[in-house]
Parts: structure tokens; C-alpha cells; sequence
């Protein structure tokens, strides 16, 4: 055959497409996503199998992590030790699990983050909860099991659990295009919203959130925004707002601080970490000045996180200012997603417990189905053996005239006597007639001599007895559906009997946050910016006093008041802003600090062009000039944004902001060339345009020509002398010409 003919041709965009769904829906279902049944992922699924396999009960002694993990990859989940380590570790935490399912016994972790010790050091065991409710019934064919990686063992496709774990535990996941957030719930909340299900199937949303009030995290907070959480819950999707709560304690010395006493469930691990980092950081950077020290007293009895306020502070608006700048207020965003009849689907509550009591009523009917007839079996048994009583007489005679089993067996259940030996013949007779089944027919061969004594017999038909009762009690389970909820309901009202605690998370509806700013001082005040871009601040009074000494050592001199803000306006078309309180403040002769260190500007990059203070900036009128001879004149109001860097101006590829002025009436420019060409014109020439316009041409340049200079010439300017490279320069001389004409050569 030809090569040709053998190769198959296809499409690749077709077979990746259909390869990458594979491997998705693989991660999705297979991996990462819980099943809404269980509320488990398969590894959390296989590691619980895994350990009630191995025996490892709760009132068993402790074993080995790393024996349940290797015995896990080995049977079950090929997928490395880490994983099932990770998974089994998060089991047991309680500060991430609403009901535990791992009873952990070594260094599971801590709350701030700290890791669990390695497998080989930590032990662990069942809790009590997880074999009755969650691995109970796993002998009675209530699920299906199917072949493990290798088709050596079998493993349960889901597992039996009687509670809706799903929203008891939570779950976080991502997959593929996908992911998977829900946060945890009270205990005895998501019971009562079952049993109330169970009891009106049509029950709404709000309805159902009478009984489960909202999420119930293990670390305890406040949820904020109650009034959002019947959309979130109705649809599966949505933001949760949750703050930690705080005390205001007294301290000596009149003294206040704030204690956090719980976090939000988003702060767990490396969040506290960065909690106290953030909080430094606002008095770093001056954010506020009333924190005194911070220090983290946390331990197992739970959290305390100390902040200490300096005497007289608004213990309050401390607070809302850690609400507002710190992640003691977050959100915990809501993406119910979970794997139901195979597929990944997003459901809101009570789709979800819908999913779960379905899967009860599946339980509850495999479950009594094996029951039951388990229960036949032995009622079949139980009424053989008192028949057998009756005749027992006859059934010796058959035994002893019985050359093998087979024929005496094949007597009891046909009543075939031909290869039988008799000694009467009604024996005979009456032996014809028997007709046992032939599981009564191998009881009664079974059956033990001591089985005769009266009390025996007596207590036979007393288990016959119990065995009716219980045939009677199965069959009326599972021919009504009112009956069987009967059954769960009782099994819930039990669990939640043992297992119930109280709420932990607050819910409530909260106002946002308002931080009342400290009220400052206005004063006037001069800014000082030296040759090296050191910046000051001194008030009118000192600057007075030292006016000689400012004028002549510094570059910049804006007189402003201490509330205004610095504009700075660079070459490269920016415009940085810098509060004036941020400026050190204080003697004359202090060094200040670089522009730099407190604003966005960064003096290798780019150099100043203007600055001004932004109350200067908002009442006139601006010329802006740039290398490339583009002029324009925009309003100072345009220059007043909240950001602290904005582009001033636009410039063409290549060009730079040259000049910057103030546009007073009658006033005229110079601009001067590389090659020594000058220009003057009137402002009064130069259209008004918005700060992002590139501008109107100066004046023509000759090619590979620029401007190096603008030079401004006021009103009142009557004698201007300019030094230039071909001598000095008598600017007010020049004659005023149209904008955009070549210059004069000098």
C-alpha cells in the first residue's frame, strides 16, 4: 500500500478543539470541581475512602499521614503526594473547615499561615461525624462503584453522605474556563433549611433563608451587606462583604487601643501577614499619625491582634480607616459551582439542597431495598427452621437413610424418597410431602443439634418475629415517599442534636465606611526647591525673614497655603502632583528632600519644566511650547485631576515640552532655533486648545532644525538682552512677525 493512501487526513484545529475539551471537562470533573451530591473532590472523596478502608475509625488509635497518603496514590489517585497530603491537611483545619472531617493529632498548620508538618510526622484518624453521616452504608449498595486507575480496586463514584456537606464545608476549586467558590455554612441552619424541603419542595429563596440566615465562616466576622444575599443566593453568583470585628480597650495612661478579636475568612494564612504589614505602611506614609505599635497576640485560644493609639485619638475613625485601607474589610466573591448529573452547572441554594435531598431519597430507596431484602431472606430462613422443628423427627429418619447430602436435600425441597431408606413407611409417605426451598432445605442441614433446646426454638420465634416487624417497616419505607422523609428528617434531627454549634459569622447590613479627615490648619506657606530638586516647606513668616538667602540658594520659590498641591510639568509631557503636605516642614536651613522620593517624577528620565502651585495653575491661561516649534494656549482648569501623574500635553514622536508660561495680554514670544534662527510673535497669535491637542506650528523650521529655546517677553518688557552663541541679543528689538513664517538668521 502507499504511503499516501495510508495517511489519514485531518483537520487540526478540529482535533485540538475536541482534545482540549477532553482534558477540560477531565480537570473539571475529574479533579478540581466538588459534586453537588457528596460535596467532594475526588481526592477528598478517595482520601475518606481510603482511611475508613484502612480502619482508621474514630475511636481507633491514630495512624500514619504518610500510610494514608501512600495507600491513597497507590490505589486511587495517582496524582502525586502533595495533593492528597494538601487535601487531607485542609480536612482537618477548623479554621477553614466548618465541620472538620480529619481528626488531625501533630502540627497540622496554624491560622497565620503556618504549614502543616511533613506526612511522615502527623497522624491522623476519622472524626466521628464523617463515619456515621458521611462513609455509614457503604456495605448496602446505596451507591455504584467503579474500577479505580488500573482496574485493581473498585472505589465509590460518590459517597454516601446524609448531610448536604456542599454547603456545610464549602468549596474552592479552579478548572479549566472555570471556578468554583462557595463559602461555608452553620451546621444546624442548613439542617432545618433541609428539613424544610423535604416538607414544601416549592419553598423559595427567601423562604429558605429564613432557616439558613447566610454564610457561616469558622473564623468568625461580620457579613455586611445582608440585604444582597438572597440575589447571591439566588442566582449562585455574587459578592459577599465581610469585615473582622474589633474591641476598643482602655489602657494605662488614659490610653486606647484596638483589639481584633476576628478576621475575615479571606485574611486566613498570609493575610494577617499583610494586614500588619498594611497597617505600618499607614503610618509610613503618614496615612495617619495616632498608631502607637501594632502587635500580633494571637495563639489556639483564637485571635488577638493589638493596636495601640497614641492619647486623644479617635479610637472610632481608626477603625473605618482599617476597614477602608486594609483587608480587615473584604469581599468573598460567590461562584456556586458544582458538578451535577455530570455536568458543571452554577445552582443557587436551593437548587442545591434540591440536588441533595434527590440524593437522599436515592440513599434512603438502594438502602432499604437491600435491607429488605436481606430481611426476606432470613424471614424465609427463620420460618423453614420452624417448620423443620415440627417434623424434626422425620427429618432425622431422612438423614440416616440419606447415603450422601445431595439425596437428602433433594428429599427435603422435592420430596423425592427414592434413594432413601425408611424404616416406616408413613415416614415415607410423609416425606413425599415436604417441599422446603432450597435455602430453608440448606439451613436446616446446617442446623446445629442445640438448635432443639426449647429456649432456642423459643427465641427463633422471637427473631421471626422481629424480622416481620422489620419486613413491615421496609416495605411501608419504601411504598410511601412521606414515610421514608420520616426516616431522613430523623436522621438529621440526630446529627444535628450531636453536631450543632452556634453561629460564628454576625450578618447584618452595615454602612460603608466614612473616615472623617483630621482637621488641618491652614496656614500660608512658601515651597523651597533647590538646584538639586531638594523640597521644603517653610512658612510666610521664616521665608520673610530669610528672603535673601531663599532667593538666591533656590530655584523654585511658590508661595502657597499648606492644603494646595504642587504641579510639576516635565518634558516629556507629564504633569506630577505632589501634596504640599507632604513637604518636610519646618526650620529654613533644613535640607528638604528630592522631589523624587515623594512624587512620581523621576529626574533621570525626564527634567522640570514648570512648576507651580495647582491655585496658581487654575486661574490662567498657559503657552505650551514644544522642540518641534507646536504652540497652543489651554486653560489651567483642565490641569486639575486627582491622579498623580497625567499627561499635560500630547507631543509627536520624537518631540519634547520645551516651554511653559503664564499668557498675560500684550505679551510676545522668541523662539530660537539650533541653527540661530529667531522668531517673534504675538501670543495673542496662538489659539486656545485643549490640553491634549498637539498645538498650532511656531514657526517653520528648515529641515534637521529645532527650537532650543522660548524665550517670554512681557508687556512691560522693554530692554531683554540674550546672550546667544552669535552674540548678544537685543530680544524687545526684534520685529513681531506672523506665527508659522520662517525666522530671521542672526
Amino acid at each position: 500500500m502507499d504511503v499516501e493512501e495510508r495517511l489519514i487526513r485531518t483537520e487540526y484545529s478540529e482535533v485540538m478543539q475536541k482534545s482540549y475539551i477532553d482534558y477540560a471537562m477531565s480537570v473539571i470533573v475529574a479533579r478540581a470541581l466538588p459534586d453537588v451530591r457528596d460535596g467532594l473532590k475526588p481526592v477528598q472523596r478517595r482520601t475518606l475512602y481510603d482511611m475508613y478502608e484502612l480502619g482508621i475509625r474514630y475511636d481507633r488509635p491514630y495512624r500514619k499521614s504518610a500510610r494514608i497518603v501512600g495507600d491513597t496514590m497507590g490505589k486511587y489517585h495517582p496524582h502525586g503526594d502533595s495533593s492528597i497530603y494538601d487535601a487531607l491537611v485542609v480536612m482537618s483545619q477548623d479554621f477553614k473547615k466548618g465541620l472538620p472531617l480529619i481528626d488531625g493529632h501533630g502540627n497540622f498548620g496554624s491560622i497565620e499561615g503556618d504549614g502543616a508538618a511533613a506526612m511522615r510526622y502527623t497522624e491522623a484518624r476519622l472524626h466521628k461525624i464523617t463515619q456515621e453521616a458521611y462513609l455509614a452504608d457503604l456495605d448496602k449498595d446505596v451507591v455504584d462503584f467503579v474500577p479505580n486507575f488500573d482496574e485493581t480496586e473498585k472505589e465509590p463514584e460518590v459517597l454516601p453522605v446524609k448531610v448536604p456537606n456542599i454547603l456545610i464545608n464549602g468549596a474552592e476549586g479552579i478548572a479549566v474556563g472555570m471556578a468554583t467558590s462557595i463559602p461555608p455554612h452553620n451546621f444546624g441552619e442548613v439542617i432545618d433549611g433541609v428539613k424544610a424541603y423535604m416538607k414544601d419542595p416549592d419553598i423559595n429563596t427567601e423562604q429558605m433563608m429564613h432557616y439558613i440566615k447566610g454564610p457561616d465562616f469558622p473564623t468568625g466576622g461580620i457579613v455586611t451587606n445582608q440585604d444582597e444575599l438572597a440575589g447571591i443566593y439566588s442566582t449562585g453568583t455574587g459578592k459577599i462583604k465581610i469585615r473582622g470585628k474589633v474591641e476598643i480597650e482602655k489602657m494605662k495612661g488614659g490610653k486606647e487601643c484596638i483589639v481584633v478579636t476576628e478576621i475575615p475568612y479571606t485574611m486566613i494564612g498570609a493575610g494577617i501577614g499583610k494586614f500588619l504589614n498594611d497597617v505600618y505602611a499607614l503610618v509610613e506614609k503618614k496615612v495617619t499619625n495616632d498608631i502607637v505599635d501594632i502587635s500580633n497576640q494571637s495563639s489556639k485560644e483564637g485571635i488577638r491582634i493589638v493596636i495601640e493609639l497614641r492619647k486623644g485619638a479617635d479610637a472610632q475613625n481608626i477603625c473605618n480607616l482599617l476597614y477602608k485601607k486594609t483587608k480587615l474589610e473584604d469581599t468573598f466573591g460567590v461562584n456556586m459551582l458544582a458538578v451535577a448529573d455530570g455536568k458543571p452547572e452554577t445552582m443557587g441554594l436551593v437548587p442545591m439542597i434540591r440536588h441533595h435531598v434527590d440524593f437522599q431519597y436515592e440513599l434512603a430507596t438502594r438502602k432499604y431495598k437491600t435491607l429488605l431484602a436481606k430481611e426476606l431472606e432470613k424471614q424465609e430462613v427463620q420460618e423453614g427452621l420452624i417448620k423443620a422443628c415440627d417434623v424434626i423427627d422425620l427429618i432425622i429418619e431422612i438423614l440416616r437413610g440419606s447415603k450422601n447430602i445431595k439425596d437428602a436435600k433433594a428429599c427435603l425441597m422435592t420430596g423425592d424418597t427414592s434413594k432413601i431408606k425408611f424404616k416406616h413407611k408413613e415416614s415415607e409417605k410423609d416425606a413425599a410431602k415436604l417441599c422446603f426451598t432450597e435455602r430453608q432445605a440448606t439451613a436446616i442441614l446446617e442446623m446445629r443439634l442445640y438448635k432443639l433446646i426449647g429456649l432456642e426454638i423459643e427465641a427463633l420465634l422471637k427473631e421471626h418475629e422481629q424480622t416481620m416487624k422489620n419486613i413491615a417497616e421496609y416495605e411501608n419505607i419504601l411504598s410511601s415517599r412521606s414515610a421514608m422523609a420520616k426516616v431522613i428528617i430523623r436522621e438529621l434531627d440526630g446529627y444535628k442534636k450531636e453536631y450543632d454549634r452556634a453561629r460564628r459569622t454576625q450578618i447584618d447590613n452595615v454602612a460603608d465606611v466614612v473616615i472623617e479627615a483630621p482637621k488641618i490648619e491652614e496656614i500660608d506657606v512658601v515651597v523651597l526647591v533647590d538646584r538639586f530638586g531638594y523640597a521644603k516647606a517653610v512658612d510666610a513668616a521664616t521665608y520673610e525673614r530669610n528672603r535673601e538667602a531663599a532667593d538666591s540658594e533656590n530655584r523654585q520659590i511658590i508661595a502657597c497655603r499648606n492644603t494646595d498641591r504642587l504641579c510639576i510639568f516635565t518634558n516629556a509631557g507629564n504633569m506630577h502632583l505632589l501634596k504640599v503636605l507632604d513637604l518636610p516642614f519646618g526650620k529654613f536651613r533644613d535640607k528638604g528632600k528630592p522631589i523624587d522620593n515623594m512624587s512620581n517624577y523621576d529626574s533621570s528620565a525626564e527634567s522640570v519644566v514648570y512648576m507651580d502651585a495647582m491655585s496658581n495653575i487654575l486661574n490662567h491661561k498657559f503657552i505650551f511650547g514644544t522642540k518641534a516649534s507646536m504652540l497652543k494656549l489651554v486653560d489651567g482648569a483642565e490641569f486639575d485631576v486627582g491622579k498623580r501623574t497625567t499627561a499635560a500635553t500630547k507631543l509627536a514622536d520624537g518631540d519634547e515640552l520645551l516651554f511653559m508660561h503664564i499668557a498675560e495680554p500684550g505679551s510676545t514670544l522668541v523662539m530660537e532655533s539650533e541653527k540661530s534662527v529667531f522668531l517673534r510673535i504675538s501670543t495673542e497669535t496662538v489659539p486656545e486648545k485643549k490640553k491634549m491637542a498637539l498645538g498650532v506650528r511656531g514657526m517653520r523650521l528648515s529641515e534637521k532644525d529645532a527650537l532650543t529655546a522660548i524665550h517670554y517677553l512681557g508687556a512691560d518688557d522693554t530692554d531683554m538682552q540674550y546672550g546667544g552663541k552669535d552674540g548678544t541679543i537685543a530680544l524687545n528689538r526684534l520685529h513681531i512677525c506672523n506665527r508659522d513664517t520662517k525666522g530671521v538668521k542672526r
